[in-house]
């Protein structure tokens, strides 16, 4: 019988950990192979296209990424320890966060960039996005930052947003 996948609960603001870089990971084994699997597994439970480590209250600068949501697994991608080596052109289209549910904006980024990280194995590559891709591992590096998306929004739409968070916090509905 298949093992079940452990599904992670999704940490929401204004929880501390998504304010914190997440610590370099330098053990590559059969546990990080695990969590990569229960991250993925939360990711779609939580009908997400991206996750970070500090979404499930991990402090490490780990994300998985599936921009085809399941439908096609090739497309599943794990950034262990990434930077941004390249940056290109900007978009400026509306972005939502696993930790942010309900609340969508608009957000400029890069068009298309490029990543050096580390597979489960520990060995480097290095990956390029454009669009929803370069989006996706601009948001989720963020994360591994401490960086939410509405960190970019204007200070107005931030504020408001906060605001809203608030209230609904208060009236318990958050």
């Amino acid at each position: 019988m298949a093992k079940k996948t452990k599904i992670h609960e999704i940490v929401k603001y204004p929880d501390p950990i998504l304010s914190k870089r997440g610590e370099e990971i330098m053990v590559f084994d059969d546990e990080l192979k695990t969590l990569v699997e229960e991250m993925f597994e939360s990711m779609y439970e939580a009908h997400g296209i991206g996750l970070a480590a500090p979404q499930i209250g991990l402090s490490k600068r780990l994300t998985v990424i599936d921009v085809s949501f399941k439908k096609n697994p090739e497309e599943k991608i794990v950034l262990i320890n990434p930077e941004i080596i390249e940056r290109e052109g900007s978009l400026y289209e509306e972005e939502g966060c696993l930790s942010l549910p309900d609340i969508r904006d608009k957000v400029k980024r890069a068009a298309k960039v490029k990543v050096r990280a580390q597979n489960v194995k520990g060995e480097w590559f290095e990956i390029e996005g454009e669009e929803l891709l370069a989006r996706a591992f601009q948001h989720e590096i963020d994360h591994l930052d401490g960086i939410l998306f509405i960190e970019r929004l204007s200070r107005l739409k931030k504020d408001l947003t906060i605001r809203k968070i608030k209230k609904l916090i208060k009236n318990g509905e958050w």
